[in-house]
């Protein structure tokens, strides 16, 4: 069982704290068994914000324990974080913990030297204060999160979800991540493999202005469809749909067409036994070549590659 500890300090932030007990510390074995063993370790009386009360499990020294240590947006980021949080965090990564932060919890990494040297996110609103305090650190105030393997950081509120379900779809894989998503009533926000890759979210409403075309055109991944088959379907011009796309999503119709068909790839690849050239097909990719060259360049390994990876991180080697 993989433990996950949350590091509190008084004064915490209650949004993304709840989001990491949410995504983490609800028993959902019926996914996946076993789920995450989930600690929060602080001092006994830590408070949440002005308004409540936090149990927590253990102190900060147990973070040295954890698989995972997911540290959560400081009290007050203008001001230096605890010390024996840093300490804690600085000495749990040692022993080998993947650590992540969520919105302003980048400062704590920042803090234990664990960003030096490396491209690193936090909310927009405190990205220059970041990259201020800490010169070493690589501010990147444009994408969802930044994923280095053991030392991970996510953008403010919202995309500390993105990376927490990032988390479980590397430890669990794509299919496990739907399923949590979709309980929690959010987009499956998913990257791939250990590449910094942000997803291009589909729509939280569905009253959403391009939410029936999103949903239509996933139903049809395995076509090729193109830009004029979207505008069309839209009932726009190809020039407005692409500003109204890229108002929404952030992306064009075109790469927000690869991500899905990306995201499809790796959910056929974890979870059945299709040749690479048959799930090229079933994706719109065409051929196993342009498949290959695709995944490669966006997840950052072969489609052969991440199904090894992800069969040998399961039980008797299944999907």
């Amino acid at each position: 069982m993989s433990l996950v500890a949350l590091a509190v300090t008084s004064g915490i932030p209650h949004f993304e704290l709840a989001m990491a007990c949410d995504v983490f510390g609800v028993d959902r074995s019926d996914l996946v068994d076993p789920w995450y063993e989930f600690l929060v370790c602080g001092p006994d009386t830590a408070a949440v914000g002005d308004r409540f009360r936090l149990r927590t499990d253990a102190g900060l020294d147990q973070l040295v324990r954890a698989d995972t240590v997911i540290v959560p947006a400081c009290a007050d980021a203008d001001g230096d974080p605890p010390a024996d949080l840093v300490d804690a965090v600085r000495a749990a990564h040692e022993a080998g913990a993947r650590v992540a932060s969520l919105c302003t919890g980048a400062f704590v990494l920042a803090a234990a030297g664990l960003l030096d040297g490396r491209r690193a996110t936090t909310h927009w609103l405190h990205a220059a204060a970041l990259a201020a305090k800490y010169p070493r650190v690589e501010v990147d105030p444009d994408v969802l999160y930044v994923d280095h393997g053991s030392v991970l950081t996510s953008a403010g509120k919202a995309a500390a979800m993105d990376l927490c379900l990032h988390l479980v779809r590397l430890d669990h894989g794509a299919a496990v991540a739907n399923q949590v998503a979709r309980r929690l009533v959010v987009p499956p926000h998913r990257a791939g493999g250990q590449a910094q890759f942000v997803a291009t979210p589909l729509p939280e409403r569905p009253d959403h202005p391009l939410g029936a075309l999103l949903t239509w055109a996933m139903g049809r991944l395995d076509q090729p469809l193109t830009v004029e088959d979207l505008a069309r379907r839209a009932n726009m011009s190809s020039r407005h749909l692409a500003r109204v796309f890229h108002d929404i999503t952030g992306s064009t119709p075109l790469r927000w067409l690869l991500t899905q068909r990306i995201h499809r790839a790796q959910e056929l690849l974890e979870t059945t036994e299709d040749t690479v050239g048959a799930i090229a097909a079933a994706t719109g990719m065409g051929t196993a070549t342009t498949l290959r060259r695709h995944f490669n360049r966006t997840v950052g390994v072969s489609p052969d590659a991440y199904r090894r990876t992800f069969r040998g991180a399961r039980p008797g080697g299944a999907a």
